[in-house]
């Protein structure tokens, strides 16, 4: 069904300039749609106010306010704002339309991301994010979802076409120090990628930025979201007091600087994470290096991991932002930016436009939430004095510890599950060369690790040795081959070389071990490349006898073919010519040497009584010479009498017929 039938907005044009076309999302604040400007005629993404909030001055203020912060900045990687305005009433902003889709679009259709493309993308955010900042604005709702790939054709673009735009500054706001992320008793910002500042003090500058761009790297690397739970509070709870792991905990092989620039990142406390994008962005540029190179760099590695220090232990921090809020923020979760593919719309994850109170003018005094919901203020008030975060307003029970359960078998961890109070969770199944198949790798939270009863406790199951087998690499280019062995988590031991008669240069002739062989991860296979067919000096062998000649060439490797032909000057049995010429050939080719028959006899052609002329043209048409004598008795009939040798005698071709003639 075409979600913009019905919309009476299609079709209209606004402030008499621009033409709305498709909707392209839906969120709790604005609309956006594909829309035309006529007066330039370019396309453009126009985001209209929903119709019920018009009324409220407090909301169209803060959406007026989005185009001004946006409009400050002027970078290739940021959705630029072009025009703000209303249309009877309603208040609209235009923007770049970015044909293509959403980070959050390229993690579900192709889950986690290479190392390297992940860093090729995070390189264009942090710059967007960069320029933000040395603007003095924070974007407070970097997630997947509000960075867009657009399409090559778009501005530069990284190794795999993406341009990278950063989309809905809508959260952001001039700052000189840190400011308040609540307003109207609203969480802003979405909670999987809230940084623990912004939930335990409410306050978000750069730092909340570089925190919430960090959890987005694990998650472009893993594939899922460092903390889950099943409510919003339970996440927020664990962005307080648990540090995210190392991605390479749950993808193997990911490389230790990698590991380190993410935590670095995403360090709880923020006086640990880099100042501000420019500066993370320098790290990541050493770590794309790195990559590049193919090299480990332990020396970024300390210099991130040099300034983290261990977290203050857990003080059940009481979380300043109500439950409600929480819930509501994690509805942002799904979503999308400025602009998404056709197959995109209405699938479950609306936009997400909202805004913070501008820093340029003074808003109307406004009670404290705290105020205006006293259930909730009253609540958190109480657990203020009790002295620490307890949740039963959400519905969780008291604390319990997770049960030691890494090497524990699958089938027994229900009667774990009932004795410990915890729910076990399969996540996913990981190679593991200490834990046998079937048995718990790892868990999160980690074992001992305080959680809530009835809580889930995600566990990854053992898949046993990581075991790839060798795959088929005769006759592909060297390149090939060592992409299909690190392709099947292998890799390249040794290269030799060798001639081959039937493998071009280049090409694999053969591996070792053999195609279809079981080896584990990071076994080593040794590949045998073709240098093309050997070359070898082809000798003379005219006028040698024909067995000489055929032994002399077929140790050399090459192949021999024999032609038998007169000859008056090579005696029988021996070599006339050769073909090609003595020079550089290749083992295997073809050489043809004729070989002599000796002198070729045929029989005379009898031309006694002939005319000398008609008997001077039967001997020569047959290969002979002709030599004419006169007889004694010569009378001038010019007759041939006769022939020296005789008629049908046999005589070698080219030699001499005397005729006898009266």
């Amino acid at each position: 069904m075409d979600v913009t039938v019905s919309d009476p907005l299609v079709g209209r044009l606004l402030d008499g300039r621009y033409r709305v076309g498709r909707r392209v999302a839906r969120g709790g604040m604005a609309t956006v749609y594909e829309a035309v400007d006529t007066r330039l005629d370019r396309t453009v993404a126009v985001k209209i106010l929903h119709a019920g909030l018009v009324e409220d001055a407090d909301f169209v203020r803060r959406f007026q306010r989005e185009a001004r912060s946006a409009a400050r900045l002027s970078h290739p990687h940021v959705v630029a704002v072009f025009d703000q305005g209303a249309d009877d009433g309603t208040p609209y902003l235009t923007m770049e339309y970015v044909a293509g889709r959403t980070l959050r679009d390229a993690l579900y259709d192709e889950g986690p991301l290479s190392p390297e493309r992940t860093l090729e993308l995070l390189d264009q955010v942090l710059q967007a994010l960069a320029a933000a900042h040395e603007a003095g604005i924070v974007h407070r709702d970097v997630k997947p979802e509000n960075v867009l790939l657009g399409r090559r054709d778009q501005g530069n673009h990284g190794d795999h076409g993406d341009v990278v735009k950063v989309a809905d500054f809508g959260l952001a706001r001039a700052v000189s120090a840190a400011t308040n992320t609540s307003t109207h008793g609203l969480l802003m910002g979405t909670v999987s990628y809230l940084a623990p500042e912004q939930v335990t003090h409410g306050t978000a500058d750069a730092r909340a930025d570089v925190y919430a761009t960090g959890i987005m790297v694990y998650e472009m690397l893993v594939g899922s979201k460092p903390h889950e739970g099943d409510s919003p509070i339970q996440i927020a709870y664990k962005h307080v007091n648990e540090d995210v792991p190392e991605p390479s905990k749950s993808v193997p092989g990911i490389p230790a600087f990698l590991d380190a620039l993410v935590l670095r990142a995403t360090a709880r406390d923020p006086a640990v994470r880099p100042a501000d994008a420019r500066v993370f962005l320098r790290h990541v540029r050493r770590a794309r290096t790195a990559l590049r190179d193919g090299v480990d760099d332990p020396e970024l590695t300390q210099d991130l991991t040099a300034f983290r220090r261990p977290a203050e232990p857990p003080t059940e921090h009481t979380l300043i932002a109500p439950l409600e809020q929480i819930r509501a923020a994690s509805a942002a979760a799904l979503a999308p930016a400025v602009a998404l593919r056709p197959d995109r719309l209405d699938d479950g994850r609306p936009a997400d436009y909202a805004d913070v109170p501008d820093t340029d003018e003074p808003e109307p005094p406004r009670r404290a939430w705290w105020l205006r919901a006293p259930l909730v203020g009253g609540l958190v008030a109480a657990l203020l004095l009790a002295g620490g975060l307890t949740c039963w307003a959400a519905g969780i029970g008291p604390f319990t510890r997770v049960p030691p359960v890494v090497d524990v078998a699958q089938k027994k961890l229900p009667g774990l599950a009932q004795e410990s109070g915890v729910k076990f969770v399969v996540a996913g199944e990981v190679y593991s060369e200490d834990v046998r198949k079937g048995h718990v790798v790892r868990a999160a939270p980690e074992p001992r690790a305080r959680t809530w009863r009835g809580g889930p406790v995600q566990v990854w199951m053992s898949l046993g040795p990581e075991v790839h087998d060798v795959p088929r690499l005769a006759g592909t280019s060297e390149d090939r081959a060592r992409q299909l062995l690190g392709e099947a988590r292998l890799r390249v031991e040794e290269v030799q070389t060798a001639f081959s008669d039937t493998i071009g240069a280049g090409r694999v002739i053969s591996s070792s071990p053999e195609a279809g062989t079981p080896l584990r991860r990071d076994g080593e296979v040794t590949l045998v490349v073709s240098k093309g067919r050997e070359p070898v000096d082809l000798p003379p062998v005219a006028g040698m006898p024909f067995a000489a000649a055929n032994t002399t060439l077929t140790a050399l490797g090459l192949k021999v073919t024999r032609v038998d032909a007169f000859s008056d000057q090579v005696p029988a049995g021996q070599v006339i010519d050769q073909q090609p010429q003595p020079g550089r050939v290749f083992r295997g080719d073809t050489v043809r040497i004729a070989v002599s028959k000796g002198p070729e006899f045929v029989p005379v052609p009898p031309v006694a009584r002939m005319p000398v002329p008609q008997a001077q043209k039967t001997l020569t048409d047959a290969g002979f010479r002709v030599q004419v004598k006169r007889n004694p008795v010569y009378v001038g009939l010019n007759v041939v009498v006769t022939q020296t040798p005789a008629g049908n005698a046999r005589a070698r071709v080219g030699s001499v017929i005397v005729l006898d003639i009266v």
